[in-house]
């Protein structure tokens, strides 16, 4: 960003300087209100690059109102891939009416899964999420009725159970439509009277805002060239015929003259789309409020914002190491959006203190790590206590909505200790494995969040910041050879709220299995991408190998962490595993399984690939698809990632 004003134009081309000055204003404060939310997200999410196969149009969703038991006041938030917004809050705690609408770039294979999450909130206490539905846009766009439908609102504790409903109504604008308003929207800018026409000073004012200097010496000869009635005005019509002639020939629009984004490098289909989307943003048509990464950093309210504003804390896309690492998002690979890994703020700041700092490196040589190995110890003996039950309700509403209870084999009585419920099993079914006949195919081993890599080195430049780090140090001198040592990487992390039980990514047989003592640190990201500790090659694992046809050996590294009790695999030596088998649970606590495949072994999921190179986890499920083996021998013929992850 920092483009200078877009509206710098000179007496000499017949604009009042004092008229335009309010508009300057505005301008800055649009402006500053995007590059915040630039800075936040990484890169500009209304500026792409893509090509007519990709452009499905523009959809603009309109929340009218919602039906809930209500008690205090309410606002919604609308996610679509790594986008958020959110509604105003009601004006009352009856049924809310908010008319509020967003327009959203659909790509053919980009995300197309719409969340609506509707909050309570009395603006003192935390904002609680009381209902959500998941709308598919591609599905809806399709039917015969686009307006005033309504869809039920899930209870975050369980989808089966319904609270309410919400009413939405949808528009769309194919690619053509959108390009033939184009011109509308750009005359719009700076027509003022709002006739449908620009004068020679309305006209100045919009080449200017456009920032092309070529342009800006010559407004008076544009203006001749578009005014082809020569009436002394430029119309809609007129308008359209002088951008698309010139953004086929002459780049015309070098700036976005609302968030002043650079558009050089884009061509003349993202200009539109761009300027499409930015106009509505900038100019305040649109009542939902933008700039939001997750559902979550929305519902957050002045505390967080606060807290952003003096930089005790960020958002941002993949993990930032250092004092900031506040906010763990993933990409979750079903719905294609971000989500914010819920940690407790106590935890989060002891983990910087002990991690993240030299003092907290000089604590662990000091003994820190046997403190971590006793409070581990008895903790998950705690957690096998029948008293230890009663904290199973308590940490299902902590992390209502990522767990989801009617995928439980057995019902919230069932356990007799906390422990039981940590290594629940899910019915059958809830995990089906991609492509289970063939073997060629790796799956994912767990529900976690997974970052791969193809290389070793790839791992250290995007993930793994552990200076003694090294596949020999993982593996340990008995599992490991040297056809790993240039091999692909594949972190699974677990968090307390997932299902714990691991699965065999690939078919073969066991040929080992080896223990490693250690300690016990935390696999949390913040202490992985630490520079003063060495997680991966420090931990307590138990590692084994697994000899497959399609891709050579396999190490599977089960390591321990904070509060893991312990380790348990459910096969053995020499046992035939087939892939997606269940292969072992971890007791109480966080944990992590890594698999290092051989070189050459294996062709990662590029989405997967692309994710980690953004230092992003993917959120997946067990049975997944991971990746297809390269020594298969001829082209592999494979439906899309996006169906392949959704059938897993």
């Amino acid at each position: 960003m920092g483009h200078g004003s877009s509206r710098s134009t000179s007496p000499e081309q017949g604009v009042d300087l004092e008229e335009t000055e309010p508009s300057r204003r505005r301008n800055l404060r649009r402006r500053f209100r995007f590059y915040r939310c630039s800075r936040d997200s990484g890169s500009n999410p209304l500026l792409k690059n893509l090509n007519s196969d990709d452009f499905a149009g523009i959809v603009c969703i309109e929340l009218i109102c919602a039906q809930m038991n209500f008690k205090d006041k309410w606002f919604a938030c609308l996610s679509l891939g790594e986008r958020t917004y959110r509604t105003a809050t009601s004006d009352h705690t009856e049924t809310p009416v908010w008319k509020s609408e967003k327009k959203l770039l659909l790509e053919r294979d980009g995300p197309n899964i719409a969340r609506i999450s509707v909050f309570e909130t009395n603006r003192l206490s935390k904002n609680n999420m009381v209902g959500y539905c998941e709308i598919d846009l591609f599905e809806v766009l399709s039917s015969d009725s686009i307006s005033n439908i309504s869809f039920t609102l899930a209870d975050p504790l369980s989808s089966n159970a319904i609270v309410g409903t919400i009413s939405l109504s949808f528009s769309v604008e194919d690619p053509i439509v959108t390009e033939q308003s184009f011109a509308r929207r750009v005359l719009a800018i700076v027509d003022y009277n709002q006739d449908g026409i620009l004068s020679l000073s309305e006209f100045s004012e919009l080449i200017t805002a456009f920032g092309n200097q070529t342009a800006i010496s010559k407004i008076e000869e544009l203006f001749r060239e578009a005014d082809k009635n020569g009436d002394g005005a430029v119309s809609v019509d007129e308008l359209a015929i002088l951008l698309a002639g010139h953004q086929e020939k002459e780049l015309l629009i070098s700036a976005c003259p609302v968030c002043g984004e650079k558009l050089e490098e884009v061509h003349k289909l993202n200009v539109v789309i761009h300027l499409t989307l930015c106009f509505d943003e900038g100019t305040g048509n649109q009542v939902m409020t933008g700039g939001f990464l997750t559902e979550k950093q929305a519902s957050f309210g002045w505390l967080l914002k606060l807290s952003e504003w003096a930089h005790f804390s960020s958002y941002d896309i993949g993990l930032r190491s250092g004092s900031n690492a506040s906010h763990i998002l993933v990409f979750d690979r079903i719905t294609k959006r971000l989500v914010e890994e819920v940690i407790d703020g106590k935890i989060i700041l002891s983990m910087r203190a002990i991690y993240q700092s030299k003092i907290g490196l000089t604590l662990i040589d000091k003994g820190a790590k046997s403190i971590l190995q006793g409070i581990s110890e008895k903790q998950g003996k705690k957690m096998s206590t029948a008293e230890s039950a009663k904290k199973i309700p308590e940490f299902i509403e902590f992390f209502k909505d990522q767990i989801n209870v009617d995928e439980m084999k057995h019902p919230i009585e069932h356990f007799k200790t906390f422990n039981d419920f940590f290594i629940r099993e899910l019915k059958n079914g809830a995990r089906p494995i991609a492509f289970k006949e063939r073997d060629d195919i790796a799956t994912c081993a767990a529900d976690c969040r997974l970052t791969a890599f193809e290389s070793v080195d790839d791992s250290l430049r995007f993930w793994i910041k552990g200076r003694k780090f090294s596949i020999r140090g993982l593996l340990g001198a008995e599992t490991y050879s040297s056809t790993f040592d240039q091999g692909s990487l594949v972190i699974f992390r677990l968090a307390p709220q997932d299902y714990h039980r691991f699965h065999s990514p690939v078919s073969g047989v066991i040929e080992k299995f080896v223990d490693i003592p250690g300690c016990l640190y935390t696999v949390n990201p913040i202490a992985v991408n630490s520079n003063y500790c060495n997680v991966f090659t420090e931990n307590k694992r138990a590692v084994s190998v697994i000899s497959t046809k399609d891709f050579g050996k396999v190490a599977f590294v089960a390591v321990g962490a904070t509060m893991v009790g312990s380790i348990t695999f459910v096969k053995k030596e020499g046992e035939f595993i087939n892939k997606g088998d269940q292969f072992g649970y971890f007791s109480f606590g966080g944990s992590t399984v890594i698999c290092v495949f051989e070189k050459d072994a294996i062709e990662i999921d590029k989405d997967l690939l692309s994710n980690s190179r953004r230092s992003l986890e993917t959120l997946v499920r067990v049975g997944m698809r991971l990746g297809v083996s390269r020594r298969s021998g001829g082209p592999i013929q494979l439906p899309r990632v996006e169906d392949c992850a959704l059938e897993g």
